[in-house]
């Protein structure tokens, strides 16, 4: 695994940009410097993010988003290698 996010992630099954080890990992996102929980799909290079538009879904029950533009910072919430909540201590 690398230390750099994908330039472009879905939580959508349906979306070619659809990765679920990168998700189960935790993809955290910053946008315009707010940390942000509710993304449902970003592209870094193209400086945008997709979030639900409230409870509103399109008729097949997907919600609605909406996309927002400006800078975007993707990075993982977890370290590689990290184990589990285990200490390890040295005696």
């Amino acid at each position: 695994m690398t230390d750099t996010p994908p330039d472009h992630l879905s939580i959508d099954p349906s979306s070619p940009y659809f990765d679920q080890p990168t998700l189960e990992r935790g993809i955290g996102i910053r946008f315009k410097g707010v940390e942000r929980t509710d993304v449902e799909e970003y592209s870094i290079s193209e400086s945008w993010i997709r979030v639900a538009l409230g409870k509103k879904v399109d008729r097949r029950g997907r919600p609605l988003t909406i996309k927002l533009n400006g800078p975007v910072e993707a990075y993982f919430q977890d370290v590689a290698g990290a184990t589990d909540g285990e200490d390890i201590q040295a005696d």
